[in-house]
């Protein structure tokens, strides 16, 4: 008899190619999930130790969605940086979001407007990634389930880990909650070894935004403009470093 009944329910899912679809993106983002929610409960207990509210930090995962300026945005309420200090500084490092969403419309070309929109908004550097490994999904009937499964996978997974980083905040050592603030310069150092790897000019890049940050401090600038001043010359010099290679 259950044999019967599990043997009706996989014909009725082969059947239904939404179904089909969002099973095949909830597997295919789940390698997303495991690599989110350490990062994203790492993030909560930071944004706890900054000073913002649980609220506050599960609000910002939420409405941002961008691990780097997530963690550099928690990093500017510590040391009292402004509102505005904070959105520029966020805009400039995420302005690559838009060359991302450019090339993954471009995927989706076959695929209705009415999920494009959506879809453009839970683009982040993995699902980005994984995404583009299935560009074929496209062209199938329902794909937009998939991607839309795939990156709910994700933002729910972000989301969450938020939340329960904010939780732990309150729960674990104040010196555990503390030594978790290295987990912020080993992700950045994270992405940008492997770059440095591939052009030694990116590490130029760096250093030189650092050099900056630091000497706009020395000479009086507010810790937020600092960096938003490192990160917006720091960019624009790699457009002249990185011209001669790209030739």
């Amino acid at each position: 008899m259950g044999t019967k009944v599990n043997s009706n329910v996989s014909q009725k899912a082969a059947k239904s190619p939404s179904l089909n679809m969002i099973q095949q993106g909830l597997i295919t983002g789940f390698p997303i999930m495991l690599g989110y929610l350490p990062i994203a409960i790492t993030f909560g207990v930071l944004a706890k130790q900054a000073g913002m509210t649980l609220w506050e930090l599960t609000l910002m995962s939420m409405l941002v969605f961008a691990g780097a300026s997530q963690f550099m945005g928690a990093n500017m309420i510590a040391v009292g940086a402004g509102a505005i200090e904070i959105v520029i500084a966020t805009f400039v490092l995420n302005f690559r979001h838009f060359v991302m969403n450019l090339s993954f419309m471009n995927q989706l070309r076959p695929i209705a407007l009415r999920w494009k929109i959506p879809l453009s908004l839970g683009l982040t550097d993995e699902s980005f990634a994984v995404s583009s490994m299935h560009p074929d999904k496209a062209k199938e009937e329902k794909g937009g389930y998939f991607y839309a499964s795939l990156f709910l996978v994700a933002y729910l997974s972000w989301v969450l880990g938020s939340l329960l980083g904010g939780i732990l905040g309150d729960i674990i050592p104040e010196i555990l909650s503390q030594s978790m603030g290295i987990a912020l310069y080993a992700m950045f150092i994270g992405l940008l070894v492997p770059s440095v790897k591939k052009e030694k000019k990116v590490g130029l890049i760096a250093i030189l935004a650092m050099l900056i940050n630091a000497l706009c401090v020395q000479l009086g600038m507010s810790a937020g403009w600092g960096i938003v001043t490192a990160t917006v010359i720091g960019g624009f010099s790699g457009i002249f470093l990185l011209k001669e290679e790209k030739e």
